[in-house]
């Protein structure tokens, strides 16, 4: 929970405050291969990754599809699910054992109430994660494979050491062995 602390100690909380939301955070263990959300399913809560890694799937056509992986310090949720109440179009499985902390959206919405400080978080948090999700919209249409292996390499080569190549090739949208070719260069 340090860590998860850590987050929100940056904000300028109140002792009670910062209290108020480490307590409404419960710890969830996930072995690898555990889905944290299945597709059809409502999407009720929002985790801080302390430990572990992600991958964001869905089926098209009988195959998975990767469409995002996250790890250590970052927030999962199906985000539209998790937003609007509507049935998630994703899968949200662990790729590792992993340990995330989990508010339900009832208890972050009160907390979003009584805290002026959270809000300002959790409005940045959701701007900065659209913007994630613009951006790789963007970078699938106007770059190509190379390209977007290249961008990944830049800004996440840390995820490249820990991300299956399957699932690597699957956000690049391109097959596993194109992908070797292009590593190759």
């Amino acid at each position: 929970m340090e860590t998860l602390a850590a987050v929100f100690k940056d904000l300028g909380l109140s002792e009670p405050d910062l209290n108020a939301i480490l307590q409404s955070f419960q710890l969830k263990i996930l072995e690898k291969g555990d889905h944290f959300i299945q597709e059809n399913q409502f999407c009720k809560q929002l985790a801080f990754v302390e430990s572990g890694l992600f991958q964001y799937y869905l089926l098209a056509d009988g195959e998975e599809r990767t469409t995002y992986v996250a790890a250590e310090n970052s927030f999962i949720t199906s985000l539209i699910s998790f937003l609007k109440s509507v049935k998630t179009r994703e899968n949200i499985r662990a790729l590792s054992d992993a340990r995330v902390w989990t508010i339900t959206r009832t208890q972050l919405l009160a907390l979003l109430q009584d805290i002026p400080a959270l809000k300002d978080f959790y409005i940045g948090l959701l701007e900065w994660q659209i913007g994630c999700i613009d951006n790789s919209r963007f970078d699938l249409i106007t770059l190509n494979a190379e390209q977007r292996y290249q961008k990944l390499l830049n800004e996440e080569p840390e995820l490249l050491q820990r991300i299956p190549l399957q699932y690597l090739a699957s956000i690049l949208g391109v097959t596993p062995r194109h992908l070797s070719r292009i590593r190759g260069r």
